[in-house]
Formats: C-alpha cells, sequence, structure tokens
C-alpha cells in the first residue's frame, strides 16, 4: 500500500510539472545531520524513520527516471520501478561502507529502471545469462553469469530469487535431475518464492550441508553448460 501510494505521488508530480520543472514540490533533502539521525532510528527499528528516508529522497527517482523516460518508453513503469529501486536501496543500505546514502539508493534506483527496460525488450522465452537478476551488497547489478563465473558460497549465498523464468526454468527440467533439481528449487525458492540456505535444505533432504554445497555447484555448472548450448543455437 506505501509503495504504492509513494509510486503514485511521484507519478503526479512527474508527469504535472514537466520533468520536474518545480523542484519546490518534493520533500525537502534530508541534511547530512538528519540522514544519520534518520539512519540511526531506522537501524534500531524505525519504521517512521524508513518512511522519512524514502520521502525525503523522492526526488532522487523522478532525477533518475527524467534520463529514460522517452515517448517510447512508459513514464509510469519507469517511475514505479524507480521507487522500488530507491526502497530496495534503503533495505539494503550499510552505513558501516561509508558511502552516502543519496550516492547508494541512485545507484539502485537506476538498477532497476534499467532491469525493467531491458525486460520490457524481451519475451518470456528469450532469458540470457547476461540479464540482471538482483543486485549485490553494493547495489550493482549481479547477472546470472556472475554467479556461474565464480560459485563462491558467499555470492552464491547473496543471490536473490529473482532468476528469470522462461528458457532458464526449462533448462533446470531439461538438465538436472534429482537432488540436483531438489537444491536449485530449494536453494532459490522456484515455485514458492522462498529461498532457503544450504543448511536449511540439507536438513529437508537428510545430507550434510558441504554435500549440499557440491551438488549445487555441480547443478550450476550444468545449467551454464545447457544455457550455452542453447545461445549457440
Amino acid at each position: 500500500m506505501f509503495l504504492s501510494a509513494l509510486a503514485e505521488l511521484i507519478r503526479q508530480v512527474f508527469l504535472l510539472i514537466s520533468y520536474v520543472s518545480n523542484v519546490n514540490s518534493f520533500p525537502k533533502p534530508l541534511t547530512a545531520a538528519e540522514e544519520q539521525h534518520y539512519l540511526a532510528l531506522y537501524e534500531q527499528g524505525d519504521k517512521h524513520a524508513k518512511d522519512v528516508l524514502i520521502e525525503r529522497n523522492l526526488r532522487l527517482v523522478a532525477h533518475v527516471a527524467k534520463k529514460y523516460s522517452t515517448p517510447g518508453k512508459d513514464a509510469d513503469d519507469i517511475i514505479s520501478m524507480g521507487t522500488i529501486g530507491l526502497i530496495k536501496g534503503i533495505n539494503s543500505y550499510k552505513s558501516c561502507r561509508g558511502t552516502r546514502l543519496s550516492t547508494y539508493v541512485a545507484r539502485c534506483i537506476e538498477n532497476e529502471i534499467l532491469m525493467c527496460i531491458r525486460s520490457s525488450k524481451k519475451t518470456k522465452n528469450e532469458v540470457s545469462i547476461d540479464d540482471p537478476i538482483g543486485f549485490d551488497g553494493e547495489g550493482n547489478q549481479i547477472t546470472f553469469n556472475d554467479i556461474l563465473g565464480s560459485c563462491d558460497d558467499e555470492v552464491l549465498e547473496q543471490v536473490s530469487s529473482k532468476i528469470q523464468a522462461g528458457r532458464l526454468y526449462e533448462g533446470i527440467d531439461d538438465a538436472l535431475y534429482g537432488r540436483e533439481k531438489a537444491v536449485i528449487e530449494l536453494r532459490y525458492g522456484l515455485g514458492n518464492g522462498k529461498e532457503l540456505t544450504q543448511k536449511e535444505v540439507a536438513k529437508i533432504l537428510g545430507i550434510s550441508r558441504s554435500y549440499v554445497s557440491r551438488i549445487e555447484k555441480k547443478a550450476i555448472g550444468k545449467l551454464k553448460k545447457w544455457m550455452g548450448k542453447e545461445k549457440e543455437g
């Protein structure tokens, strides 16, 4: 509900004031001191502080969305995705990293918009290993190929459930069997949308966490090979 209200607020301001010609229509940005104050409250679980951080950074969404809003693109979709990027950025921001909140969330906003634009150009069956599936801890895009290239446990733990549908799901059905398929489905929340840790998967399947890790890496390797063949074809 709150997300919808924010998207509607930005849509109205964005469309009616001709691409933010009147910057005073947006809530005033936080000062550095205010930002630190509300971040500290938010990190303690204060929901109102989160709302303030979102509302006072709304102009960033309009600023970034303006770069990508053209006659050939749906402004509403771009603004909505930018708003989602803003909220995701605030959810994942860590003040201990030393980066200003505005710098961090602006990157998240742009990444979310770019993902929206790219996905709109593809049909359900045009999923590539180079397509973005989420973000890392710094707000940078992660592609499926990034995961396949490293297969590092720490990276795998950061992967979201945004493995895209279409050809990838077909690959899981074609290339994986038994425990391989079960591990991938449980780890990345395919089907029910709930991701599980390797430890949780191990408990369900009655095997060790290290064995789950080996199965997962082997399965991802098979998917990489399968998708490579599909790309060549």
